[in-house]
Order: C-alpha cells, then sequence, then structure tokens
C-alpha cells in the first residue's frame, strides 16, 4: 500500500506498524469515527501553482501607493515571524506601556519594527501603536494613516500558542481620529502560527497569503475571494465572566451549547476570528458588563477585523445599538469597545437575544 510524501512529493510504502487498521462496515459508516463529527477541516485543494504578493496585488489593488504600503507592511510581518521563531517570551526590561499592561520582550520588539517601517515609509502621514495613546506624525505629506496592535495575544504567547498582528490603514483625508471603521483603505491581520499566514481586505474581497510555503521566499497567495457563510456552528465565547451579570448572553451561550456548536477559543483575538475565513464559517462574542468592561480597542482591533469580515460576507454588531462596528466614530486613540463579528445570522441572533437594535 502506498502513501504520498506532502514534503517531497515522493511515494513510499508504509512500515507495517503503521498500517490503518481495518474498519468493518458498522464503523466506516459513523460519521463521528475516528475524530468529533462536529470537527471541521480544511476544504483547500492544493493548486498546480499560486500567485505570489504582487502579482496579487497588481491585479487587486488599483491605488499603486496603497499597493506599496501594503508590500512594506507585509514585510514587516515577514520580519515579526523570524523573530518570534527565534526570540525567547520574557518580560521585557522596560515597562513603557501607559495602559498598564505587562510588556513582553517581544511585544516591544514588534512594535519597534512598526514604528521603524512608518519612520522610513514616507507614504505614512500618522502612525498609531496600540502600546501608546497617541497619534503621532511621520511624514507631513503622506497619504496614508496606519495604526496596529503589534502582537495581538501576549497572555498566550508564552504558551507557544498562535498570536497576530493587526493593522489598519485610513487615507490621510480621513485620518484616524474623527473617521470610522467604514473609512479604511486597507486592513490586514497576521497570524503567526505553524505557519505564518495574513489576511487581507483587497479591491474585490479578502485574501490569504502564506510566508515561505512551497520554498518560495516571500508570500503566496493561499486562498481567494474568501466568503464567510450566513449560517454557523463554530462558536467563540470571550468574556464569560459577562454572563455572570449578563443574563441574555448566558442565554445565547446555553443555545449554542445545547444545539450542539463546536466550541473554537483559544482566548487570543487573532485566531479566535481569523478561523472565520478558514472555516468559512463562525461568531466571536465579547459583550460586557458592569464589572466586566470592554477590553477591546476600536481603532487597533475591532475596526480592522470589521473591515476584513464585511468584505468577506460576515456581520458586525457594536454590541450596544446593534449596528456595525464600522459604523462607530473613532472619538479616542483608546476608545474601547463590545463586538460581535462573523457569519450574519449569528450576529442577527446576537443582537436578538440581547435586546441590541430595539
Amino acid at each position: 500500500m502506498l502513501a504520498v510524501s506532502l514534503i517531497s512529493g515522493s511515494a513510499y510504502t508504509l512500515p507495517s506498524r503503521a498500517r490503518a487498521p481495518r474498519m468493518d462496515a458498522a464503523v466506516a459508516k459513523d460519521a463521528a469515527f475516528g475524530a468529533s463529527h462536529t470537527s471541521f477541516y480544511t476544504d483547500a485543494v492544493a493548486k498546480a501553482s499560486y500567485e505570489t504578493l504582487g502579482e496579487v496585488l497588481e491585479a487587486k489593488c488599483a491605488d499603486p501607493e496603497l499597493r506599496s504600503v501594503l508590500g512594506t507592511m507585509f514585510d514587516g510581518c515577514g520580519t515579526i515571524t523570524e523573530a518570534l521563531r527565534k526570540e525567547l517570551v520574557t518580560v521585557a526590561e522596560k515597562q513603557e506601556s501607559v495602559f498598564g499592561d505587562v510588556q513582553l520582550g517581544v511585544d516591544v520588539l514588534a512594535d519597534d519594527l512598526m514604528w521603524d517601517i512608518c519612520k522610513t515609509e514616507p507614504l505614512i502621514k500618522e502612525g498609531a501603536s496600540e502600546e501608546e495613546p497617541e497619534v503621532r506624525e511621520m511624514h507631513a505629506d503622506g497619504k496614508f494613516c496606519v495604526c496596529w496592535d503589534p502582537l495581538d495575544g501576549s497572555s498566550i504567547v508564552d504558551n507557544n500558542w498562535a498570536v497576530g498582528t493587526i493593522l489598519g490603514i485610513w487615507g490621510a483625508e480621513t485620518g484616524i481620529l474623527g473617521a470610522t471603521g467604514r473609512d479604511q483603505k486597507a486592513s490586514l491581520v497576521a497570524l503567526y502560527g505553524p505557519r505564518t499566514t495574513v489576511f487581507v481586505t483587497l479591491d474585490d474581497g479578502v485574501y490569504e497569503f502564506t510566508y515561505g510555503a512551497n520554498g518560495v521566499d516571500g508570500w503566496l497567495c493561499s486562498r481567494d475571494a474568501i466568503e464567510i457563510a450566513t449560517e454557523s456552528k463554530i462558536f467563540a465565547p470571550a468574556n464569560m465572566r459577562a454572563a455572570q451579570e449578563v443574563p441574555e448572553y448566558a442565554k445565547l451561550i446555553e443555545y449554542w451549547m445545547t444545539n450542539k456548536y463546536t466550541l473554537r477559543y483559544t482566548g487570543g483575538l487573532v485566531p479566535d476570528i481569523c478561523q472565520q475565513f478558514t472555516k468559512r464559517q463562525g461568531v466571536f462574542a465579547n459583550p460586557t458588563s458592569e464589572s466586566s468592561p470592554a477590553k477591546l480597542r476600536l481603532a487597533f482591533e475591532a475596526a480592522p477585523f470589521g473591515l476584513l469580515v464585511e468584505k468577506a460576507g460576515g456581520k458586525t454588531s457594536d454590541g450596544v445599538s446593534g449596528a456595525s462596528i464600522l459604523d462607530t466614530k473613532i472619538t479616542g486613540i483608546d476608545q474601547r469597545t463590545p463586538l460581535c463579528i462573523g457569519s450574519a445570522s449569528e450576529v442577527d441572533r446576537f443582537n436578538l437575544v440581547l435586546g441590541l437594535g430595539k
């Protein structure tokens, strides 16, 4: 019996001890055999060839200046990837976060890299980091304003779980403060896991690029025209402490559980939402309560993800009025917000059960 090596493409014979056990007819009919029947596997099929980042940007991003900025940001994500593979996760010697968050060495490294990019890229007019509460001018005649969360997931990076970089790009004509998420020119999110992937909004939708795949020193387009289905059976319930004070949220979680939805939640915003692009469904809910207030930052996290999800056919809720998170005006760089995001039917359910939009 032959098997194909995924690495070399060569065929080889499995040793006898590795042969799969024979299944009888009754077991073979059991959809749950070998794995939970609620598991969701990839539907990606190997292609004969893959387009490069440059080729896709040329075809799918009409603005040449935005193409240049996106290419620079992709380079930065590649650099952060290499740093994460080599750096130990330790507390930074110098703590500079004005929010009181504990900074790790990898946080500082990623943030410093993003600032270096902004300082050297003349197309960037303003920059703002989730680590600091101010918008800084980089180049007076720049065309774009960029804000970022350099390494979201600091509380789980020491577990070696997936973390990421979140980045929103606004035009200089609107800036960041006073604008909405809908004003963004583009947004992208890098997910650093066993592979590094970046999801980005282009002119006609959402695309995924993978770093260093198939022996290529750079980015290949691994998914195009990503769509999030209206219906979902995957849920990621954040801020479950709020369910102790908000009975409607407890009721919603109970609905997901009793209807046998699959729980996929790590506590990392990037992997917990990015699964919606790869599984093509899902809902992430983060309501708030009096003792569990909003932690997600509108400009750095909610707005960039909102653009990605809505451009892929999903829906968002601001968790207050039930309106799209993209319509919330950014009045402060540290502005926090509740959020529900993902498959449209589940966001509608969130609004309905929590009594929003009445």
